[in-house]
């Protein structure tokens, strides 16, 4: 699948990508993660069943990313549901529309697959990306993400523990 979008090549992701979505994201996040951008196609590519991640090509350079997979029945959800993991835009052409063609390239592909539902996170200081998120559709889920610092529940729980033991 190769989508012309005024000099703008979309296009499934491919193995090859990698270099080039570490040195994009190394620029935007300040930091090196090829291991897990290697995790990560390798799920997106290889162990999923429905390859759903593009990405964006001006003259024959990959300028922005879109990963993501299909996940059936998560947290209870009978429907499948697509979950948008990663979203990358390369600096030097940030604001030229690329997010936008490949998210709409994106939900073209999931509705042509009757996949109803996207889903994504994003971290409560990223207002630029929250924004862009708001503009394109996105609202609050009815859910709340829930975390836990393993050693702090650790304590935690030895504490209940002593305590019944000792009440």
């Amino acid at each position: 699948m190769e989508v012309d979008d005024g000099g703008l090549n979309l296009r499934a992701l491919c193995e090859k990508d990698r270099d080039r979505l570490v040195a994009i994201d190394e620029v935007v996040s300040g930091r090196r993660r090829e291991a897990w951008f290697e995790g990560r196609l390798r799920r997106v590519l290889e162990d999923s069943d429905i390859h759903i991640s593009l990405g964006a090509e001006s003259d024959g350079i990959l300028v922005g990313a879109i990963l993501g997979t299909v996940q059936y029945g998560e947290f209870g959800q009978a429907e499948p549901t697509a979950i948008l993991d990663t979203l990358l835009v390369d600096r030097a052409f940030s604001r030229r529309g690329i997010a936008s063609a490949l998210l709409t390239q994106l939900l073209q592909n999931l509705s042509a697959l009757r996949i109803r539902r996207l889903r994504t996170q994003v971290a409560w200081d990223e207002l630029e990306l929250i924004a862009f998120f708001g503009k394109s559709g996105f609202q609050p889920a009815a859910r709340i993400v829930l975390e836990l610092d393993v050693e702090a529940g650790l304590r935690g729980a030895r504490a209940r523990e002593d305590g019944e033991v000792q009440g």
